[in-house]
Formats: structure tokens, sequence, C-alpha cells
């Protein structure tokens, strides 16, 4: 049978309050390999925390696990006091950024709307006038309202991810979960939709759970980093984290962190562009 690694960092459980998140011993698995295990974690109301890690690490599954969409091998979860399950309205969710067809002809308020009719992740609000009046609230919010009527396919790569931001609030959510939120965004759409995402949680004191590649965009943001790699992890504040000595026992190999201009540089890991700013085409 194979051992399952340790985890490099077993808190001690804090005193029970009122967090937007809570996992107790947790774990995943599949088959013989272990993502991770025996994750003690508390996300409170309003805090930022950045999910980071290499390809295959289990930030995605971890989002999953959240929405109810797989089931822990081990351990509990819970979102705002109650256990994770599928169709939750307490949870808002933003997708990875895919460009959309050119002839898409769902406008913008018409996506942000399914954030409240039961079609995404929430059971949605009843009414028609009081629907219409939240959906250009959050609009409005995430300074989105001239693309109401504009049809989704002839939106900028920025201007529909904006409109999911939206779509993830209107049903002012307890918690946001972001799943890459930045790819494909240049970087001025990295750093104006992660404000505008820490914002609008931070106005509305729902915990952010933010899974990237690209640390920089968020990292005046960030409370907290949970840093996965290879079944084992590290909480902390980023200062407590990204830095050469945790990095390199968390990979079990020589990695060197340096601040550069005021973005974090990371070599020696497998994937040493995940920790880059690194401009892309705007699609």
């Amino acid at each position: 049978m194979t051992a399952h690694p340790e985890p490099l960092t077993h808190q001690q459980a804090p005193p029970l309050h009122d967090s937007a998140v809570r996992l107790r011993e947790a774990g995943l698995a599949y088959d013989s390999r272990t993502l991770w295990n025996g994750l003690d974690l508390d996300v409170e109301p309003g805090e930022f925390l950045a999910i980071l890690g290499p390809n295959g690490s289990g930030k995605t599954s971890l989002l999953r696990v959240l929405l109810g969409l797989q089931q822990l091998s081990s351990g509990t979860v819970e979102i705002a006091g109650t256990a994770a399950h599928r169709g939750n309205s307490r949870i808002g969710y933003i997708p990875q950024q895919r460009a959309l067809e050119d002839s898409l002809a769902l406008r913008g308020s018409d996506l942000v709307g399914l954030g409240l009719d039961g079609h995404h992740w929430g059971m949605g609000l009843r009414g028609r006038a009081r629907r219409k009046r939240r959906v250009a609230e959050t609009l409005h919010a995430v300074e989105a309202s001239a693309y109401a009527k504009t049809p989704l396919g002839l939106l900028s790569g920025g201007e529909q991810q904006r409109l999911r931001v939206a779509q993830a609030l209107v049903g002012e959510p307890d918690v946001l979960l972001c799943d890459e939120p930045l790819l494909s965004l240049d970087l001025s759409h990295q750093r104006r939709v992660s404000d505008l995402i820490a914002r609008q949680a931070r106005e509305s004191r729902a915990a952010v759970l933010f899974v990237t590649h690209e640390i920089n965009p968020v990292l005046p943001l960030v409370d907290r980093v949970l840093y996965l790699v290879d079944g084992r992890f590290r909480i902390g504040t980023p200062d407590e984290v990204m830095n050469s000595e945790t990095l390199s026992e968390l990979y079990g190999t020589d990695v060197e962190v340096a601040r550069v201009g005021g973005r974090l540089v990371v070599a020696g890991t497998d994937n040493e562009q995940d920790h880059h700013v690194h401009e892309t085409e705007q699609k």
C-alpha cells in the first residue's frame, strides 16, 4: 500500500466561529495519489485567499469540493455553517475566462441575470422588477452598465470577464470562488478584474478563494495564501509562504524567490513562469 505524503504544515484547529468556509482534516485522493490531506482551513467573511501551486496539485479540485461537485476522501467541509452541496445559493462562482463566439446573441444583462434565475449557482430572486433592479445595480457596481444590451460575442475578453464577476456577485453570495479568472487577460485587465473582485467582495463581506497561476496581479489584495504542492501545503500571509525557504521545503528542491520592481519572481520550480507577470494578447 502506498504511503501518502504527510502535509508539511498541520495547524491546530482554531476555535469555532462563523467562518465562511471551514475544512477540517480534509483530504482528497485519487487511487494511490493524494492531492492534499489533513487540511484545516478557515476563511473569514471578507478575506481574500489566494490558492497557488503547480498544475495537478488540486487547486481546482478544492473549488469543486466547495461547490459540492466532488466528495472529500476524508474530513469535512462547510460553507457558511452548512455542509457543502450542489447548487448552493450562498456561493458565487467565476470560471476561467473563455472567448465566446462572435455570433452569440445573449446580452450582458442576460448573462448576469442567470445568476438569479437558478441556471447558475443560485436559486434566484422572485419578481421581475426586483430582478431587473438587482441586475442593474450589480452591472453598475462592476462598471459594466454600458455592456447591458450588448451581445456577449461583440465584447472583449476583459469585458466578458467583468460580466462574469457581476453574474457571480448578483446573488449576494457569502463565498466567491474564482477559478483562474485572469487567464487570457492582458496585464491591465488582470489588475482591473482582480481589484473589482476584491472591492466588491469586501464591501459585501464575501470570502474570496482565488485560484491563480498569476500571483502578482493579486498580491496587493491577498490576505493569506494556500500553497499546494504534491500532497503538501502551507497556509499563511504572502510573506510567510512566498519566500525561498518555505517554497524550497514544499518543492523539495532549491527555489529562489525575489522581489523585483514590486513583484515576485520565483525560479527553480517546474513551473517557473507561474509567479511571473507575463502579458498576453487581449482576445
